[in-house]
């Protein structure tokens, strides 16, 4: 069993020596990501000729409630196409650089926290055994650490893989274990853990911590992606980045239900505009995934998980003080991750509450200064607002009401509108590119894009369900729980 980091090997020859093929693999399948733009363009084009010829000026209550709430989330939906741009700009400047080299001046060590459930195994193996097999052409020093409650149930399973495999070991977090807040669920995992890091001297800026979900693989277009961000910040000296976060996908053949892998589509959408963006630009402000997610160990040392009992999107609340402690200094990469989808719509429904619960109390968290809680606070009010927002439940007021003119109450209202529903039809249009494109074959199917753009309404008012009753837990001060759901393998 692996309990330090292996040593770094010798540094490579200096610029201009021949460097052996095998310390310089080649990264065939590490093609930078474009995403369209047309698949926005042609919607915004058609939504705005049908608002000019359908506009009818109103002034009721019911439409000047619409010109506010569908409105809403235009801020999003410009920054997410900006994010769009600068992913096309990147891919550009990408394919202009020679392929990605090993990073052989720093050390990766990758956490995984995991529940330790035998249904949750299976997918826990498969991620671990991509990390053994893809991550050490590129990061010749690197460990993975997997991290279990004492006694957990798939406790003797986990070691024996732990056994089987080169730079794995088992970090078991003692059940008597107590954070000096509070701290609860996988939060108090990784600071138990991040503790542990401290201690054994490995909290060091050569030491790059990358955290991973359970059932969250990576291929080697993962490997070659961050060994070039961390290479680039080794040159970037004074002005390098301490954190970033890449993109999250779906392979079709991970996912148990087809319906939640369709409706799944908005997320890697999200990671190539939002994320894409803000934590692009140096601030994480849009909060962050606790997959992928790559941090110096000496800057997370000074972080820390220890959030306190409340904490259950740890990932976020880290984002955002890591936004308040070292602004300008994130940065975004173009490299995959491979996830699963929930198995079922009710799994669906209960990750978006937890997500939803938690982040409503980030939120409405003093300890974080505003201007930070700002833009989160924006997108989730979107999100838990989004059940009052749909199409059907509008329809359904308008005809109880007897209203007919459901038009904004101006004209420049409509092309909000616009940009938003177009936004929206892009996110999935590209979301399910990218998806299929991490899948085996590599394409979408025949049925996948008309499918997905039909199902859009029903997509929509399952996301804002689980949002709106996330909030409602947090509204009811109901006791905070960190619900992991089952882990397709």
């Amino acid at each position: 069993m692996t309990t330090a980091i292996p040593p770094r090997p010798e540094p490579p020859p200096e610029a201009g020596a021949t460097t052996a093929p095998a310390r310089r693999p080649q990264a065939e399948s590490y093609v930078p990501w474009k995403p369209g733009l047309l698949p926005f363009l042609l919607p915004l084009a058609v939504i705005l000729v049908f608002c000019f010829w359908s506009y009818q000026p109103g002034g009721g209550a019911l439409n000047w409630v619409l010109s506010v709430v569908w409105s809403l989330p235009v801020i999003g939906s410009v920054v997410g196409m900006q994010g769009a741009v600068l992913m096309r700009r990147r891919a550009r400047q990408l394919r202009r650089l020679p392929p990605p080299s090993p990073a052989v001046h720093d050390a990766l060590l990758v956490v995984v926290p995991t529940v330790g459930r035998r249904d949750t195994y299976p997918a826990l193996r498969r991620s671990v055994e991509s990390y053994v097999r893809h991550l050490p052409a590129y990061f010749p020093s690197m460990r993975v650490d997997i991290v279990t409650e004492e006694g957990c149930e798939a406790a003797d399973a986990i070691a024996a893989l732990a056994r089987s495999l080169p730079r794995v070991r088992v970090v078991e977090v003692p059940a008597a274990y107590r954070t000096r807040n509070g701290t609860r669920f996988k939060a108090r995992a990784n600071q138990y853990s991040h503790e542990l890091r401290i201690a054994e001297g490995e909290a060091r800026d050569d030491v790059w911590v990358l955290h991973m979900d359970d059932d969250t693989a990576v291929g080697p277009d993962t490997a070659a992606a961050m060994a070039q961000f961390v290479n680039r910040q080794r040159r970037a000296g004074a002005k390098a980045k301490h954190l970033a976060q890449g993109i999250l996908t779906y392979p079709r053949e991970n996912a148990v239900s087809r319906f939640t892998w369709l409706a799944d589509a908005v997320r890697p959408a999200d990671d190539i505009a939002r994320f894409r963006a803000i934590t692009g630009s140096g601030t994480p402000i849009a909060g962050l995934h606790g997959e992928l997610l790559l941090i110096r160990a000496s800057i997370e040392a000074r972080i820390g998980w220890d959030f306190g009992p409340k904490a259950i999107v740890e990932d976020a609340q880290l984002a955002l003080n890591f936004s308040q402690c070292y602004p300008g200094r994130s940065d975004w990469f173009a490299g995959r991750c491979y996830g699963a989808s929930p198995a079922s719509v009710r799994d669906f429904v209960k990750q978006r509450e937890r997500w939803a619960w938690g982040l409503v109390g980030l939120v409405f968290n003093r300890t974080i200064k505003l201007r930070y809680r700002a833009f989160l606070g924006m997108c989730v009010a979107t999100w838990v607002l989004g059940p009052l927002q749909h199409v059907g439940f509008v329809l359904l007021v308008a005809w109880a009401t007897g209203t007919v003119n459901t038009s904004p109450v101006s004209m420049v209202i409509a092309v909000l509108w616009a940009i938003n529903f177009a936004y929206v039809v892009w996110c999935y249009w590209e979301g399910l590119r990218l998806n299929a494109h991490a899948s085996a074959g590599g394409r979408r199917r025949w049925w996948e894009p008309p499918v997905v753009l039909l199902l859009i309404p029903l997509f929509s008012l399952i996301e804002g369900w689980g949002g709106l009753r996330g909030f409602i837990r947090f509204v009811r001060r109901e006791e905070n729980k960190f619900v992991v759901i089952a882990k397709p393998a």
